[in-house]
């Protein structure tokens, strides 16, 4: 696929994802014209950088964490930055609160769909909580 449909496909920016080859954290195959041809496994790994990303950590460092994420595999570090485990700690810590919340909240919408449907008088449908 085109650059372009990779971009609406992942949610990301043209600029961002030639950033993100720039960075090595995406290889697009080139076609015989000097395009770019992504795969569709990309879109993916486009989405899990991006998450990364949004999570703080630089694209340093999640050019030595993508392999972790595109296969089960035995992690093996040979180099870390020195500031590397503090930053992983600290993200984690921080996802895991975020998912608290999250959770938390879903479920708070979910009883207030149930008292919605209760007052209406509406069956309500099998939802997952």
């Amino acid at each position: 696929m085109r650059i372009g449909e990779l971009s609406k496909r992942s949610g990301v920016p043209a600029r961002m994802l030639r950033y993100y080859e720039e960075q090595g954290l995406v290889t697009p195959r080139r076609l015989d014209n000097g395009y770019r041809s992504y795969d569709e496994h990309l879109v993916d790994r486009v989405g899990k950088i991006r998450g990364l990303i949004d999570a703080g950590i630089p694209t340093r460092i999640i050019g030595d964490i993508l392999p972790c994420l595109d296969r089960r595999q035995t992690i093996v570090v040979t180099d870390p930055h020195p500031e590397l485990r503090g930053i992983l700690l600290q993200e984690r810590d921080r996802m895991t609160q975020k998912i608290d919340i999250l959770v938390h909240n879903r479920d708070s919408i979910t009883r207030y769909i149930k008292a919605t449907d209760s007052a209406l008088g509406v069956v309500a449908e099998k939802t997952a909580s």
